[in-house]
C-alpha cells in the first residue's frame, strides 16, 4: 500500500526542497585525525546492524493500543471528550496518537540523514566526515524501521509537524558549517533520545521497546560526536558568534517544546484548535513529558560552552535549568547498555529454543531405536 494512502492528513505536497547555501569542503590532510572521534568512527563501523535481522518483526502489535502506555498520557484523558468516548474510539485514538509520535520520529530520522550527509560535505576535517558517513547509514536505518512499523503495525502516518519542519529548514539553510550539528545532532537529536526513552521505559509492548532500544544505542554515539566536534570548535569563536549560536538554541528549544503538542490529532477527534491548545497546555502528563524531553539538550548545550546568562534565563523560563547538571555520559551509557541487555536476552531465548530442539532430536532418535529393537 502506497504511503499517501495511510496518512490521517494530506501533507500538502509530498515533497519538500530546502535551498542550501553551504559550500562543499574537500581536505588533502589525511593525516590520523582526532583520536577520540576516530574511535567513534571505529564505534560506528562495528556498530551497523541490519533491522531486517536484529528486530522481530514477526511480534504482534494491537493498532488499536500499540505501545500499551497508561491513558493519562492521552491530553484527552479526564475530560468530558475522553467521558464521551466508547471504548473503540479511545483504541481509535490510541491509535492516532501512535501514529502521531512516530511520525514525527520518522519525519526527524529523514532530516537527521540529510543533516548528517550535509555534514559530510561541509565539515572542513576528515575524522569528522568518516563519522558522519557512518551517522548517515544510521539515521537511514532508523527512518526504514519506522516507516515500517508505522505502515505495517500501525496503519497510519501523520504529516511533519509544522514546528520541527522549521528547526529542519532553519539547520539546513545556514551557511554555517557546524549549523547542522547544532541543530540536528544536539537539538533534534537530543529531544529525540529523550522522547524515545520515556516511550521505551513506559511502553508494555516488545516490539516498540525493542525497536526503541536499538535506535537509542546508535543515537547516543551521534550526540557524543556532537558535543565532541562542537566543543573543539566553539572554544575558538568570538562572543559575538557564540552569541549567534545561542539565540539559534533558544528559538529551536522553543519550537521543540511547542512541537509535542500533538493537536493534530485532537482536531481529528473534533476539539476545536483553541480548546485543543487549552488542553495540551493544562495536561500534568504533557508538563512532565516536556521537561523530561530536556532532560539531553541543556546538559549537551552546556557541556559544548554556550551558556551564557540569556539562555540560562530561557532555561529557568522553561524550567529546565536545573537539567543542566545532568549526567549525559550516564544518560548514554545506560542507553547502550538497554540495547545490549535486550540482545543478550534474544540470543538467550535462542539458545534455549536450540537446546530444546536438540534434546528433542535425541529423545525421538532414541525412541525410535527402541521401537526397532
Amino acid at each position: 500500500m502506497s504511503s499517501r494512502e495511510l496518512y490521517a492528513q494530506a501533507p500538502g505536497g509530498y515533497e519538500w526542497t530546502v535551498p542550501a547555501g553551504s559550500p562543499a569542503r574537500f581536505s588533502w590532510e589525511y593525516d590520523d585525525g582526532r583520536e577520540r572521534l576516530l574511535a567513534l568512527y571505529q564505534k560506528g563501523k562495528d556498530k551497523q546492524w541490519d533491522a531486517d535481522l536484529r528486530i522481530d518483526w514477526a511480534q504482534e502489535v494491537d493498532p488499536y493500543n500499540p505501545l500499551g502506555t497508561p491513558d493519562e498520557s492521552v491530553a484527552l484523558y479526564g475530560t468530558p471528550y475522553w467521558d464521551r468516548m466508547s471504548d473503540k474510539e479511545r483504541g481509535e485514538l490510541r491509535q492516532h496518537y501512535a501514529s502521531w509520535q512516530f511520525s514525527q520520529f520518522l519525519h526527524g530520522e529523514q532530516g537527521a540523514m540529510v543533516c548528517a550527509a550535509r555534514i559530510v560535505e561541509t565539515v572542513p576535517d576528515l575524522d569528522a566526515k568518516f563519522y558522519s558517513a557512518t551517522q548517515t547509514m544510521d539515521e537511514a536505518r532508523h527512518a526504514e524501521i519506522y516507516s515500517r512499523f508505522l505502515k505495517e503495525k500501525i496503519g497510519m502516518l501523520y504529516p511533519v509537524n509544522d514546528n520541527l519542519q522549521a528547526l529542519l529548514g532553519d539547520t539546513l539553510r545556514d551557511s554555517r558549517w557546524d549549523m547542522p550539528y547544532l541543530g540536528m545532532q544536539v537539538l533534534i537529536e537530543g529531544l529525540a533520545l529523550a522522547a524515545f526513552g520515556m516511550i521505551r521505559d513506559t511502553t508494555t509492548m516488545p516490539l516498540p521497546k525493542q525497536i526503541l532500544a536499538y535506535v537509542m544505542q546508535d543515537e547516543a554515539r551521534h550526540v557524543a560526536f556532537g558535543r565532541l566536534a562542537l566543543r573543539d570548535y566553539y572554544k575558538q569563536l568570538s562572543d559575538a558568534e557564540l552569541r549567534e549560536r545561542e539565540e539559534f538554541v533558544i528559538e529551536g528549544c522553543h519550537l521543540m517544546r511547542d512541537r509535542l503538542r500533538g493537536l493534530e490529532v485532537l482536531e481529528n477527534f473534533g476539539v476545536p484548535h483553541q480548546e485543543a491548545a487549552e488542553i495540551t497546555e493544562n495536561s500534568e502528563f504533557l508538563h512532565l513529558f516536556r521537561k523530561l524531553l530536556f532532560s539531553r539538550i541543556v546538559p549537551c548545550v552546556k557541556d559544548i560552552g554556550l551558556w551564557d546568562e540569556r539562555l540560562q534565563r530561557a532555561y529557568v523560563d522553561m524550567g529546565v535549568f536545573e537539567l543542566g547538571d545532568s549526567n549525559l555520559d550516564q544518560l548514554m551509557a545506560q542507553d547502550e547498555e538497554l540495547a545490549e541487555q535486550l540482545d543478550a536476552e534474544r540470543f538467550a531465548k535462542e539458545e534455549r529454543e536450540r537446546t530444546a530442539e536438540v534434546a528433542e532430536a535425541i529423545a525421538e532418535g532414541v525412541k525410535s531405536e527402541q521401537l526397532d529393537s
